[in-house]
């Protein structure tokens, strides 16, 4: 009767570990560019989870117990890694995954480059490397391959998809491209409310002036604010650049003192996960940018 019972037990494991087979693997992700990456590259043969819910900042978010049971599911794990998710290390190391979840590292292949431009003379890395159209193709190839050595028999598919996908986003970026390519050379100098363009800029050929941000989520303090005025006065800055989040009154204030003209972008980290939402996001970045300098092209002539 033991050995019968032994195995009966060996015939139910191995249904459930056939039934699980058959299943999607789950890959979780930790930002929203993230999201749309995979879910490009993946087709239908994999199930994109995020790590934790819309409507965080990523910046100071802190892991709940909710965070801790989804990534007990996952298969594998894409990450930033450079510095703007460090809450899903937290949330692995918490869950009993760290050394068993397999992470996929981004930014392993991305040439990263420092914030530009800050107020304070500190140097620190740009974890934004998802704003970038380059940056961002480098990161869907480096995941596709990630993806393909964890699940090798849609190796073939995963590296097809990211081709296709890359090439929207290089043609994207060459549409804006074209469009900047008929504005006279300008030296155009900006300020940027948040330090996460930099690599945005750079696929332009930009360079962004100063960042005015005393902190990412912190309130300036008066004395801060009366000194971000005098700076951009300084630099003879053309144009800023805000988040749609950042309290308004902040830029009000700097508007009304220094008359510049205010824009808009976004680093792409907020809202509904979307297939499609890192494209939509990036399009109206470069419009923002191709407006921007359009405005300084005519205020100029």
């Amino acid at each position: 009767m033991m050995r019968n019972a032994l195995l009966a037990l060996c015939l139910v494991c191995l249904l459930a570990g056939t039934a699980l087979a058959g299943e999607r693997p789950r890959v979780g992700v930790t930002l929203h560019p993230y999201y749309s990456f995979v879910a490009n590259i993946e087709g239908d043969t994999a199930e994109v989870v995020p790590l934790i819910g819309e409507g965080f900042n990523p910046h100071n978010y802190r892991p709940q117990p909710e965070d801790i049971k989804r990534c007990m599911t996952l298969d594998a794990l894409v990450v930033n890694g450079i510095g703007h998710d460090e809450f899903a290390f937290e949330i692995v190391e918490a869950a009993g995954q760290k050394g068993v979840l397999s992470l996929i590292f981004a930014n392993r292949d991305v040439s990263l480059i420092p914030v530009a431009g800050r107020l304070d003379g500190k140097k620190m890395v740009n974890p934004h490397t998802f704003v970038s159209v380059t940056a961002s193709v480098r990161q869907v190839y480096t995941i596709a391959d990630g993806l393909a050595e964890l699940f090798p028999e849609n190796a073939d598919l995963y590296r097809t998809n990211a081709r296709a996908y890359a090439l929207r986003l290089r043609r994207m970026k060459a549409e804006y491209m074209a469009r900047i390519a008929g504005l006279p050379t300008l030296d155009f100098r900006c300020a940027t409310i948040h330090g996460g363009y930099d690599y945005l800029f750079q696929d332009f050929g930009l360079q962004v002036t100063a960042v005015i941000e005393p902190g990412h989520g912190l309130k300036p303090t008066a004395s801060q604010l009366a000194r971000t005025i005098d700076e951009i006065k300084r630099l003879n800055v053309d144009v800023i650049f805000t988040e749609m989040a950042f309290p308004d009154k902040y830029v009000e204030t700097i508007h009304q003192e220094t008359g510049i003209r205010i824009r808009h972008l976004s680093h792409l980290t907020h809202g509904e996960y979307m297939v499609d939402g890192f494209e939509k996001g990036l399009r109206k970045n470069l419009e923002a940018l191709v407006s921007a300098l359009a405005y300084v092209q005519e205020e100029r002539s």
